[in-house]
């Protein structure tokens, strides 16, 4: 007897039961996987709110170097033992801000790159982004700066919310490195895409600064 016969041959109630069965397996399965799921989003949500105190607690002014090393390893300890945390982007995003502020620039960058991969929302990804521009232009690497600047803004969309502040940082860094004309359209984009900024004066000073001759060397 063939396969296909050998189907044909068991009865309805049959395949009712292997029917019941796979659900009840499926079911199972599921029911533990979503178990497990709440359970490890629950254990990572109240580290990560451990890790949020000690990082608070470490910017308090007179905060002792001790302080800020226990906020740096909770919050490392939270993207370690909890990698597929929903939130372990925002782990990553304070962990990268602790060591920038302490000039920590090539492990902050790593933080906010690992941020912005993991990052649970477009927002955070632009703000983790932006901040690995800043990383780069702290080890004055000017150029690796501008380019992160820019694909914190990379759709190139004056209403998103970091677009001003995104292109200031392009033309800053553009004119410390010698990037003088570019640092000028940078400023003359600016001023056409948001004419009725509050910073339109700066940024026609800035331009005028940019536009001005060098100064002769003695």
């Amino acid at each position: 007897m063939n396969l296909s016969e050998r189907v044909r041959g068991y009865p309805p109630t049959m395949w009712a039961i292997y029917g019941a069965a796979a659900v009840l397996v499926i079911g199972t399965v599921w029911g533990g996987w979503a178990l497990w799921k709440t359970r490890y989003e629950t254990q990572g949500a109240f580290a990560l709110t451990q890790a949020r105190a000690l990082a608070s607690q470490s910017q308090a002014p007179g905060a002792s170097p001790d302080a800020r090393q226990r906020a740096e390893k909770a919050l490392q300890d939270v993207i370690t033992e909890y990698p597929r945390l929903s939130s372990v982007g925002q782990a990553a995003y304070l962990l990268g801000s602790l060591r920038f502020a302490n000039g920590q620039y090539a492990a902050a960058r790593s933080s906010f790159e690992l941020a912005r991969d993991q990052a649970g929302s477009p927002t955070l990804a632009a703000l983790a982004t932006l901040d690995v521009g800043y990383c780069w232009e702290a080890e004055k690497n000017y150029d690796a700066a501008e380019k992160a600047y820019q694909a914190a803004i990379s759709k190139g969309d004056h209403k998103n919310f970091l677009y001003e502040e995104a292109m200031i940082d392009i033309a800053r860094v553009q004119d410390l490195g010698g990037k003088r004309a570019a640092a000028i359209e940078t400023y003359q984009r600016l001023l056409k895409d948001l004419p009725e900024s509050r910073r339109a004066e700066e940024f026609r000073s800035r331009m005028a600064s940019l536009q001005a001759p060098a100064p002769a060397k003695p």
